[in-house]
């Protein structure tokens, strides 16, 4: 006889929800149940929408939920995002340049909201399983408003783990993420979603005190 899953069996006795929705309860859903915060390192690959590689680069990132998050690529980094519940931050390095937005405007419909929390999945994207294919249980997540920074994405997991994130933005340009080292719900020091401003970097935006 196969186990459901303890959340789905919570949503159906808690909510009187039919079978056909607990079943529904996807691998994302497991994977975020208590998780409080994630870290990887990834290698990401980029291809224009003719089939062009553009970008191949490493680096890290960090969550801790609901609402931050820092993403850094390269060494140095290159290019550093950072959620800290109020902002999110840019930095260039090669431009010099911070920008800075309300992180509750900027960050609704991304694929980080994925992942960082602290909106209702579902009222923003459709979350569905795909077939499991060579070990990794896949689902397709898509945005339900036109205002999305992207048009598609399908995330891998391999037991609890995230080990892929595939994304394609409206411009039909995809982005491949494979994670490695990943680390749940582990201590992360205390300054780990400041952003300090490089000296000498010029700044765009006012940032939410």
């Amino acid at each position: 006889m196969q186990r459901r899953s303890f959340l789905a069996v919570v949503t159906a006795a808690l909510f009187g929800v039919s079978a056909a929705y607990a079943q529904a309860v996807t691998a994302l859903d497991r994977y975020l149940d208590g998780l409080s915060s994630w870290q990887a390192e990834f290698a990401q690959t980029v291809v224009d929408s003719r089939g062009k590689q553009r970008v191949a680069e490493t680096g890290r990132f960090i969550v801790r939920r609901p609402g931050q998050f820092r993403w850094e690529t390269g060494t140095g980094p290159a290019q550093t995002m950072v959620a800290d519940g109020r902002n999110l931050w840019f930095y260039d390095r090669d431009l010099e340049q911070v920008t800075v937005k309300p992180a509750r405007s900027a960050l609704t419909v991304t694929p980080a909201m994925l992942l960082v929390g602290g909106i209702n999945l579902r009222d923003h994207f459709e979350i569905t399983n795909l077939p499991k294919s060579m070990g990794v249980e896949w689902v397709a997540v898509k945005p339900r408003g036109a205002d999305a920074e992207f048009r598609s994405a399908r995330l891998g997991f391999v037991g609890n783990d995230l080990r892929r994130m595939e994304i394609e933005d409206k411009l039909g340009q995809k982005t491949a993420l494979v994670f490695s080292k990943t680390q749940r719900n582990a201590t992360l020091a205390a300054d780990t979603f400041v952003f300090q401003s490089p000296p000498g970097a010029d700044l765009i935006g006012t940032p939410v005190p």
